[in-house]
């Protein structure tokens, strides 16, 4: 597919990126979207907490009573989960949460989501942008002139650059990340996803690599 490359201020340059369709054209797999938003939502989780179970909490260890005589039910130390103050029973423990996806799941959940902006006209494909001083006045108004403001919009560069990461972390409603670290939860959880032209251009040259 062909997208319209459009200059900061909104205008058309008259340049053209070519998008690969075995990318941005493929039937949307939502099966492994929804694998690829779980693994990533669950290792979000810190998995610290924590109970005590009735050889951790403070507590004499003597038995309270003799076993048999005294009319009552047997028992053993006040630690006993059955009073006040005493350990958990099968209390949750520190565990990890991570969900383990192949390398083809995970890279199909990407293309699928790509897809899937694709199919929504969701993608905007903008020059370069060359800021001398950080400046968030001057990124919202690139999204004013784009008209993605106000939306949920992910921000894509091929490179690190300080200032424009200055200028956009601010905004509440941009997600900004760098094209080797795009992930699916983020493409999904965008309501528009804007390229810049070199990014945009890796994956045309992604794809004579490919070829060649």
């Amino acid at each position: 597919m062909q997208v319209e490359v459009l200059k900061i201020d909104g205008e058309k340059t008259g340049r053209k990126v070519e998008l690969p369709d075995d990318i941005f054209g493929v039937e949307p797999n939502q099966h492994v979207v929804y694998l690829a938003v779980k693994q990533y939502l669950a290792a979000q989780r810190q998995g610290t907490h924590k109970v005590k179970t009735r050889a951790e909490v403070h507590g004499a260890s003597r038995k309270l009573h003799r076993q048999k005589g005294t009319g009552g039910s047997r028992k053993g130390n006040i630690r006993n989960p059955l009073y006040k103050g005493g350990g958990t029973v099968f209390g949750p423990k520190p565990h990890g949460y991570d969900i383990k996806l192949n390398r083809k799941v995970k890279d199909l959940a990407k293309i699928s989501a790509l897809s899937f902006k694709a199919k929504d006209n969701a993608i905007v494909v903008v020059e370069d942008m060359s800021l001398d001083t950080p400046k968030t006045k001057s990124f919202t108004d690139m999204l004013t002139n784009l008209e993605v403001y106000g939306k949920k919009a992910l921000f894509v560069m091929p490179e690190y650059n300080d200032n424009v990461y200055l200028s956009y972390r601010n905004v509440p409603f941009v997600t900004g990340t760098l094209l080797s670290d795009m992930n699916t939860y983020d493409l999904v959880n965008a309501d528009v996803l804007v390229l810049t032209e070199s990014a945009a251009k890796v994956f045309t040259e992604t794809e004579t690599e490919t070829e060649a």
